[in-house]
């Protein structure tokens, strides 16, 4: 058996497989699938790919197989910051692919062409969240290109799955998936990704503005942290690998991540797999639809910032999202009576011990979901140089500037690196009292600071969303609902 080689970089960790084991598949579909139900980390698929039509996907290929189609490009800033630059606040070009490759080639037509206004020393391209469906709609042999047959989904092909193709630097900001599983093709350069479990989604500062169904940002650049706005951060725990091209990643449900191009160019594959624990969720999305367009719609000053996110093309209507949130409580709780029944006629007196849920279903079919099968045992499996666990960061790499002794400072003083104390405010010398004059005016100052911000309170609608959209708060509303309407 060949051990994986490992390779350091910057904290993180990039898998090596050596090229002699690229000539079998280690797992059977069966297996495969097997895995994926069962693993509850993030993990590496090593020559499960190796000889999928989909790897031969450079976007030279794909350039002259959809010719003159145009894609929308997200176009974002090559910064460094301590926000994360949200899909708000970037700008948008629609080009062809043979234009996105001459302008990341510096060649003279791209001066003139749909990124003339976005230099590529400054800026970075994403073609991102491409449905294959409908860019190959014209060249349908295309789907058969993406095998997910070899991971037990004999109904899941392209038709099932994004594109995404951009520049270095190009990224999606950290966020949590409200429905299902991935699994992640890497066809054409690497990408780096930042993975956190949902237990850490406290440390994360969840936030649904700008507002997206199914996705739930985090506030913090987890790449540039702001350890003063978001000291709770240092406790996650980041999960590091750089995703190279043939492997296949798996996220599991729930589970946070941010994930960046580090090549000149990048091509990669997903698909979100359905789970029979995801109704419940799209009770929680459609409840989060009603509050977020009913108090973002509403007249107030603070509601002109752009909160919509452009993946969304409208705000819907008060009537519509009721009507949306209704069916799917209705829905939701159909399928447990049908569970119920499904298990007393199996096992007469059993109790359901755990909900069913389903990503959404178009034909109702359940071949291609994660979830209750047969109640079989799930497989036995182990890890090794075909499947490698995704490795926690070192803890001395995501702890924060002076955190090593404790938690930080809560004083505003960015240089302060005393541990801070839960019941006292200030622990540093520029805030502690003291008899010296200079010191007791300068603490005098701050306290005056912190009356002033305290006489100028103002919360505004994103805060109370904040709040109101806590996943545990989410979760016990929409439990009360299923309440209201009854038991089965």
């Amino acid at each position: 058996m060949v051990e994986p080689e490992w390779r350091q970089f910057r904290g993180t960790h990039e898998i090596l497989i050596s090229s002699t084991d690229m000539n079998t598949k280690p797992y059977s579909p069966e297996e495969a699938r097997g895995i994926v139900g069962s693993l509850k980390q993030p993990a590496v698929f090593c020559n499960m790919a190796c000889d999928w039509p989909a790897l031969k996907w450079s976007v030279e290929y794909l350039s002259s197989v959809l010719e003159d189609k145009p894609l929308r490009f997200r176009i974002g800033k090559r910064q460094t910051a301590k926000a994360p630059q949200f899909e708000t606040q970037c700008c948008y070009a629609e080009a062809t692919l043979s234009e996105f490759l001459a302008w990341t080639q510096g060649q003279p037509d791209a001066a003139i062409g749909p990124f003339s206004t976005s230099p590529y020393s400054q800026c970075w391209a994403y073609a991102d969240y491409k449905y294959i469906a409908m860019l190959f709609e014209e060249e349908s042999a295309m789907f058969q290109d993406v095998v997910w047959t070899d991971f037990g989904f004999p109904d899941r092909d392209g038709r099932d799955s994004t594109l995404w193709i951009g520049t270095e630097g190009a990224n999606t900001p950290c966020h949590q998936d409200s429905y299902g599983c991935n699994l992640v093709l890497q066809v054409h350069g690497r990408k780096r990704w930042h993975l956190f479990p949902s237990e850490d989604t406290h440390c994360l500062y969840p936030t649904r503005i700008p507002y997206e169904e199914s996705s739930v940002f985090s506030r913090v650049n987890v790449v540039n942290p702001d350890w003063n706005r978001f000291p709770a951060f240092a406790k996650a725990s980041a999960h590091v690998v750089t995703l190279n091209p043939g492997q296949v990643l798996f996220v599991p449900r729930h589970w946070w991540h941010y994930v960046e191009s580090i090549d000149p160019i990048t091509v990669s594959i997903n698909s979100w797999l359905e789970m029979d624990v995801d109704d419940e969720a799209r009770v929680g999305e459609a409840l989060t639809k009603t509050l977020v367009c009913a108090l973002k719609s509403a007249p107030s000053p603070d509601n002109s910032d752009n909160w919509l996110n452009p993946t969304e093309v409208e705000a819907t209507s008060h009537e519509t999202n009721l009507r949306y949130l209704s069916l799917a409580v209705q829905s939701c709780l159909g399928k447990r009576k049908d569970l119920c029944n499904e298990t007393l006629s199996v096992n007469p007196g059993a109790a359901v011990s755990s909900h069913t849920k389903r990503k959404r279903d178009t034909d109702g079919t359940t071949a291609n979901k994660i979830g209750r099968k047969n109640h079989c045992e799930p497989p036995q499996f182990t890890f090794g140089p075909h499947l490698i666990p995704v490795p926690r960061k070192l803890d001395e790499q995501s702890a924060s500037p002076g955190d090593k002794g404790g938690e930080r400072c809560s004083c505003k003083h960015s240089d302060c690196s005393a541990p801070s104390n839960k019941l006292e405010r200030h622990r540093c010398e520029k805030c502690s009292p003291s008899s010296s004059p200079e010191r007791d005016s300068t603490n005098e100052a701050v306290l005056e600071e912190d009356k002033k911000e305290a006489d100028t309170l103002t919360i505004t609608t994103n805060d109370l969303l904040d709040c109101l959209l806590q996943p545990q708060v989410v979760s016990l509303v929409a439990k009360l609902l299923f309440d209201k309407q009854g038991t089965f």
